[in-house]
């Protein structure tokens, strides 16, 4: 099944451009008034943050499998990994992404990359030694669809100034606490100003980001049950993650739980917040989805 037989999904589309268009309008505010206090022309703002938002743009796939320890590997290291993407890359009509392993005991898997010519697909050791060889399917064409929507590029975008907000919000606290005065005109200090509209931006661009990350999983779920033709598979492989995490110690878990956004099921499954809050929609949804799905396409469902 070619990847135009199933095409974009249109509502993870219209979703990624409603929210760049809003985090623009935020950011857009943000700026005027990080100009204003500190007294700096829009040039020297634009070359900083355009620069440092470059360099993250072009390096966040190297960034993402260094901060998971992910290692790539070739197709002598391991010729099944490979075989499988190379298949569902047919199937899809996509490139073939570079492959990495993560050696760790944690099963989850993510996918990064600014398009899908620059991409990468990773596993853990315990995705691979836990799932059987259709449910790890499942999960990379999970991963695929990812990359085929180009959702891991845009996430990386907004999380970028979102990473700046939380960087001033500190830097205004610590004014405050390290002799933030008042400012020369008798208005409120700048330190104060910084503190309150980074503190906006971030929670503003967090719930927007939230928003879209949920419905992205949504949306690769969906890709994956189409691109395999057969949704039980991931359904399996959610159920089998979901289930193992919580007996994998601790200690693991805060190593790779920088991963969450990207992870395919976060390490931290069991978590009580509000939906409104999580990177990833309920367990429980997307199953129901997903049965929904097998149901359309006449496949059994396990009880």
């Amino acid at each position: 099944m070619r990847r135009k037989a199933y095409g974009r999904d249109f509502g993870l589309s219209s979703r990624m451009f409603l929210t760049m268009l809003a985090l623009g309008a935020v950011y857009v505010a943000f700026f005027v008034v990080m100009i204003s206090v500190f007294d700096i022309g829009i040039v020297p703002m634009i070359v900083i943050l355009g620069g440092l938002a470059f360099l993250q743009y072009y390096t966040s796939d190297k960034v993402a499998l260094a901060a998971s320890g992910a290692k790539v590997v070739g197709p002598d290291q391991a010729p099944e990994l490979h075989a499988m993407v190379d298949r569902l890359c047919a199937m899809s009509d996509l490139p073939k992404p570079r492959v990495a392993v993560i050696p760790t005991d944690v099963p989850n898997a993510f996918a990064t990359g600014r398009s899908p010519k620059h991409s990468a697909v990773a596993v853990t050791e315990g995705l691979w030694r836990r799932l059987d060889p259709r449910e790890v399917e499942g999960v990379l064409a999970h991963e695929l669809s990812h990359i085929a929507n180009r959702d891991v590029a845009v996430m990386t975008i907004s999380s970028f100034f979102a990473m700046v907000a939380a960087m001033l919000m500190r830097f205004g606290m610590f004014g405050g606490m390290f002799g933030g005065g008042r400012s020369r005109d008798g208005g409120a200090p700048a330190w104060l100003i910084i503190l309150v509209v980074s503190l906006v931006t971030y929670l503003i661009s967090t719930l927007l980001i939230l928003m879209i990350s949920r419905y992205r999983e949504y949306a690769a779920d969906r890709g994956a049950a189409l691109i395999t033709g057969a949704p039980e598979q991931l359904m399996s492989a959610l159920q089998k993650i979901a289930s193992d995490i919580v007996r994998i110690p601790q200690r693991d878990l805060r190593q790779v739980e920088g991963m969450n956004a990207f992870f395919i099921i976060p390490t931290s499954v069991k978590s009580r917040a509000s939906e409104l809050f999580l990177t990833h929609p309920p367990l429980e949804k997307r199953l129901a989805r997903l049965a929904a799905i097998a149901q359309e396409m006449g496949r059994p469902v396990a009880a």
